[in-house]
C-alpha cells in the first residue's frame, strides 16, 4: 500500500467505488484498506463528522489523531480538518432503519499503520513526498502521510534565507522533502538539498543579462537579491529598496571560485515569474551527501546523511 499524504487518493476510482456503498465499505473494514473522504464537521465533544456518499461516518476524537488519546496532541488537530479530506480505516459499519449507512471510522489508526509501515522505515537521506499543511514563524508544517504531520525548519527551507516559510510555500502545496534525522516516530525535514547547488543555480544566469529578483535583506554593504531559492547575489546600495521588493537586477559578474553573483538594481516592481512552482535538482530517491559549494571553492558547505 502506498502511504500519501491527505487528499491523494480520495478522487482515484477504487477510493469513491470503495466509500459509495455498505458493500464496498464492508470490503475496506475487511481487507484493512485506507480511505479518504471529507470531514464536514467537528462537534462540541471533538468527533469529526465524516461525509461519505452513501451516509455518514464519525470520527469519534480519540480516533482523530495519533496523540489525542495520550495527551500529546491538541483538539486542534481535529478543528483543523473540518472541511479537508481526510484519511481513515473502517472499523465499524451498519445500516440505519432509514436506509442509511453509517459508519465508525478511524483516523488513528490509519496514521499508526502509515507510521509503522512506512515512516519508521525511513533513514537520513530518503528522499519523499510530502503536502505542506500549515506555516509558523519557525518552519513549515507537512503531512508525509495519512496526516502524519512533519517539520521542516525555516533554515533548511532554501540556502537563501527567508523571513517567513510563506515567502516559499502555500498552504495545500505538494512538495519534495529529504529526511535529515529522527527522534523517535517524529522526522524533522530538509528542502534545500533538493533545489540544486550553487553551481546548477547559477547556470542559469550569464554577465550582461537583466533578469527579476526577490530582495530578500538589505545591509550596510549592500543589497541581497534572490535569483533562485538557492542562490542570491549581492547588489550595491539604492535608497527606497526594502526585504520583500521584486527588481529588475542586471548581472555584473557570476565569480564560481567565491560562489558570488554581482549585481546592480535596475528598478523596482517587477513583474513575478508565471510560473512560481519549485525547481528540483534531484531525481533520487536517496541522498548519502550533497555539496552546495562549487569545486573551486574553498569554503565548503554541504549536507552528510
Amino acid at each position: 500500500m502506498s502511504y500519501r499524504p491527505e487528499g491523494m487518493i480520495f478522487q482515484t476510482k477504487e477510493d469513491q467505488r470503495l466509500i459509495s456503498s455498505l458493500s464496498g465499505l464492508k470490503e475496506a473494514m475487511e481487507k484493512g484498506e485506507i480511505l479518504e473522504a471529507p470531514a464536514a464537521v467537528c462537534t462540541g465533544s471533538h468527533d469529526l463528522i465524516v461525509e461519505l456518499p452513501c451516509g455518514k461516518g464519525i470520527i469519534p476524537r480519540e480516533e482523530g489523531a495519533i496523540g489525542i488519546r495520550e495527551g500529546t496532541a491538541r483538539d486542534i488537530a481535529l478543528i483543523s480538518r473540518v472541511g479537508k479530506i481526510v484519511a481513515f480505516k473502517v472499523t465499524e459499519v451498519s445500516l440505519s432503519p432509514s436506509g442509511q449507512v453509517a459508519a465508525v471510522l478511524s483516523r488513528r489508526k490509519a496514521q499508526e499503520e502509515c507510521l509503522e509501515r512506512y515512516a519508521d522505515k525511513l533513514l537520513p537521506g530518503d528522499v519523499i513526498g510530502a503536502k505542506v499543511t500549515h506555516l509558523e514563524k519557525f518552519g513549515c508544517f507537512v503531512d508525509i502521510g495519512c496526516g502524519v504531520p512533519s517539520l521542516i525548519p525555516i533554515d533548511m527551507i532554501s540556502v537563501s534565507r527567508i523571513s517567513h516559510p510563506s515567502d516559499r510555500f502555500t498552504v495545500g502545496q505538494d512538495i519534495r522533502a529529504v529526511v535529515r534525522s529522527r527522534d523517535g516516530h517524529k522526522l524533522c525535514l530538509s528542502h534545500k538539498e533538493l533545489l540544486g547547488t550553487w553551481e546548477e543555480n547559477a547556470a542559469f544566469f550569464s554577465p550582461g543579462e537583466t533578469v527579476s529578483g526577490v530582495v530578500r535583506s538589505v545591509e550596510g554593504y549592500g543589497i541581497f537579491v534572490e535569483l533562485m531559492p538557492n542562490l542570491a547575489g549581492l547588489a550595491e546600495l539604492r535608497p527606497g529598496v526594502e526585504p520583500g521588493d521584486r527588481v529588475s537586477v542586471y548581472i555584473k559578474a557570476v565569480i564560481p571560485e567565491k560562489m558570488k553573483i554581482k549585481l546592480i538594481i535596475v528598478d523596482k516592481g517587477a513583474v513575478p515569474p508565471q510560473s512560481s512552482s519549485l525547481r528540483y535538482f534531484v531525481s533520487e530517491r536517496h541522498m548519502d551527501t550533497w555539496r552546495y559549494s562549487t569545486p573551486s571553492c574553498a569554503k565548503v558547505i554541504e549536507t552528510v546523511f
